[in-house]
């Protein structure tokens, strides 16, 4: 592995959506991640993620046992941080919570991945990406004027808010036990991350510049010059031209007089113009309208789809998706000038290989009957 995080021993127990979100971000970056299968006898596996599992090495643990527990304690020794995703308390309860994890080993950066957090209110109770960005503003801003709320995908609670945020805090963490010598615990919840992703609009809100009501915002698809518009194929393009010269661009482009569109920000006049532009695109395919516009710096792109997007020259030029292992999927992002990092195979090893590698014996892995998944 070449990427800046070499060298780092991440363990991941393993958990749904944001948890191994984080791990595969990690994993991309060069950390050796292992994470820690439950056994699940007489239950129907679940065909594995392709893609948040690469470059990563599995292992099968029963957690409720006391052999499992030591040996996860065990294992968390001799690694830099440890990740979880389970409701607050089950750890403790299994004796792997962090108070013990960081006796055994005071540099651990102990990583908790929940919804609402090891405390307040809601911490015990059950919920998913959509209860999280509705509790924050975030659900409620996303949506057209005549919509309800539009579901996002699960992109702010449990990836942008969740898995990427608990990686950024495993970082600040490790690096500041660099300097202190000592772990802590990081509390990822997606509630808070999903509102620290919403800081910009509450900033425009705190300044009067953002209406509560959907559909009535500069970026929210109330203006006609940053919002997406139908073409005679039933595919769709993008606009996004809020400065100046690449709304005249816009507009010079699809055949429009400009004059007849001033001023820009009049947002009594928005509802008409987008009337109108949604009428001339109506009239050619999507591909024609790329066409007009190739070379135009208007802010304007084609909505691809998922099979559309990994053929775009601009992405095929950059690498931004590879196949890997047979799957078609996003190559590891940001991209370094020195420490480039690379995808691996899926590290299948035994338990032996593994297990042997953080000092325990034949005997000691033969007694806890575990296997690679």
């Amino acid at each position: 592995m070449a990427g800046p995080l070499t060298g780092l021993t991440v363990l991941e127990i393993a958990g749904m959506g944001p948890g191994p979100f984080c791990a595969m971000m990690l994993a991309d970056m060069g950390a050796d991640v292992l994470r820690i299968q439950r056994p699940s006898p007489g239950a129907k596996k679940d065909r594995p993620n392709p893609v948040v599992g690469r470059g990563m090495r599995t292992i099968v643990v029963d957690l409720k046992s006391g052999a499992g527990r030591d040996a996860v304690l065990r294992l968390a020794e001799k690694s830099d941080a440890l990740i979880e995703g389970f409701r607050p308390g089950v750890m403790e309860r299994l004796g792997l919570g962090p108070d013990v994890c960081l006796t055994r080993n005071p540099r651990l950066v102990y990583g908790r991945m929940t919804g609402w957090g090891q405390h307040g209110p809601l911490s015990d109770l059950a919920g998913h990406d959509i209860n999280y960005i509705a509790l924050t503003g975030a659900l409620a801003a996303i949506g057209t004027s005549d919509s309800g709320p539009i579901v996002p995908l699960n992109l702010l609670g449990d990836f942008g808010g969740g898995g990427m945020m608990l990686a950024f805090g495993i970082l600040c963490a490790l690096i500041e036990a660099a300097k202190s010598g000592k772990g802590q615990v990081v509390d990822a919840a997606m509630t808070d991350g999903a509102a620290a992703l919403m800081a910009t609009t509450y900033g425009y809100y705190a300044a009067g510049r953002w209406q509560v009501e959907r559909g009535s915002n500069l970026l929210d698809g109330a203006a006609h010059f940053y919002t997406t518009y139908r073409c005679a194929d039933d595919k769709w393009v993008a606009v996004g031209a809020i400065e100046p010269q690449f709304y005249a661009n816009l507009l010079n482009q699809i055949g429009l007089d400009q004059t007849q569109f001033e001023p820009q920000h009049d947002q009594r006049r928005w509802p008409e113009w987008k009337a109108r532009l949604a009428q001339i695109f109506s009239t050619r395919s999507r591909d024609e309208w790329c066409a007009v516009m190739d070379g135009a710096d208007a802010c304007f792109s084609p909505v691809l789809d998922l099979r559309e997007a990994p053929l775009h020259p601009h992405n095929v030029a950059r690498n931004t998706f590879i196949d890997h292992e047979g799957a078609l999927q996003p190559a590891p992002a940001p991209r370094f000038s020195r420490t480039s990092p690379e995808v691996v195979r899926r590290r299948v090893e035994s338990a032996q290989e593994i297990l042997g590698e953080f000092g325990f014996n034949d005997a000691e892995i033969a007694a806890l009957s575990l296997a690679t998944s």
